[in-house]
């Protein structure tokens, strides 16, 4: 079959590779319709290994059909189309018996520590697939599990009805924050970005308000729009070196700071002011399948997000110059989608 390899910085190599083997005890045999791009894939073909351990078949946002189950598993049938979550786990450790599967003690990703959905085939548990329904297409589908990321990012931060809320950064996985947000019931929702188009895309996802740091003051217009004592929940997820800083400055006293855009290097915090302030200040990784990924593809199924975010979309050949090129030179416009079964 056709997959999209990644062997070291710089080599992603669309290359025939073995089919998967039947699947084993709790697994599916998907066949890929769809995959969709984020910036881990793009930073480990520039920078990599970072996560993944090469060689292996990237791509951890997919969709397919189900070609077959392995044993143990009822409720997918040959034919059923699926998502699959992303992350891996065992079910048995601490963090797994707490719910908390994405700290699982042996978590693994699909697309990085195992064979992902940059193929033909690919093999992933049940247990992390859900059924897509008849209203959501296929490239939709792709977006299921980034949106599931987002919606994770946005609980750890206890966005909720009527909490105020500012997400900074409005590009590719803020502006599914910003969706995230919405469905949660933020209000009022600001997108600070320095970019008109992603605002504009930010307000059609459920902003309330936007701001162009770029021309504003963004402190200011932020209290404009939130009150003076600052935002019940900020989200940072620009990974701009400037934003954590700013995400403390706008959030008031006793509220939360989540941050979702990765730095490249150590940063200084002003911890006093964490502390005095009483601020929670919280990390978020990847998503709790059992959690977020159901509400993700109800959230895409019942609205336009899918069609609003999209960018291109390409076929497997294509990948390193239409889709991980663009996506590590930051100059891609909305999500890129991969026409796997298209390809082939």
């Amino acid at each position: 079959m056709k997959a999209a390899v990644f062997h070291g910085p710089g080599d992603v190599r669309i290359e025939s590779v073995p089919e998967p083997g039947p699947p084993g005890p709790g697994d599916l045999l998907i066949r890929v319709s769809t995959a969709a791009l984020c910036g881990t894939d793009s930073a480990e073909w520039a920078h990599g290994p970072l996560l993944a351990r090469p060689p292996v078949v990237l791509g951890h946002e997919f969709t397919g059909e189900v070609v077959a189950a392995g044993p143990e598993v009822s409720g997918f049938t040959a034919g059923t189309r699926v998502v699959s979550g992303a992350g891996i786990s065992c079910g048995g450790c601490a963090w797994c018996a707490a719910g908390r599967t994405n700290l699982c003690a042996t978590y693994q990703t699909l697309g990085l520590h195992r064979d992902g959905g940059l193929a033909e085939f690919v093999l992933s548990p049940a247990a992390i697939c859900r059924t897509v329904p008849d209203t959501l297409d296929d490239v939709g589908a792709a977006m299921a599990q980034p949106l599931a990321v987002a919606l994770h990012a946005a609980r750890r931060g206890q966005v909720g009805q009527g909490r105020s809320c500012v997400v900074i950064g409005a590009g590719g996985i803020g502006s599914f924050v910003i969706a995230a947000a919405a469905a949660l019931g933020a209000e009022p929702l600001v997108a600070v970005d320095i970019d008109d188009g992603r605002l504009a895309t930010a307000t059609v996802l459920g902003a309330t308000s936007t701001v162009h740091s770029g021309r504003q003051d963004a402190l200011t217009s932020v209290r404009d729009v939130v009150g003076g004592d600052g935002a019940q929940v900020v989200i940072e997820a620009s990974g701009a070196p400037a934003s954590p800083a700013a995400a403390l400055s706008m959030v008031r006293r006793g509220g939360d700071v989540v941050i979702v855009g990765l730095q490249a290097g150590p940063l200084p915090v002003d911890l006093f002011s964490v502390a005095v302030r009483e601020i929670g200040l919280h990390g978020t990784l990847a998503h709790v399948c059992g959690q977020d990924l159901d509400q993700a593809v109800g959230v895409l199924a019942g609205t336009r997000l899918a069609k609003t975010v999209l960018g291109d979309v390409i076929g497997l050949r294509d990948l390193v110059e239409s889709g991980l090129r663009p996506l590590a030179d930051r100059n891609a416009r909305g999500k890129i989608v991969v026409d796997v079964r298209g390809s082939v």
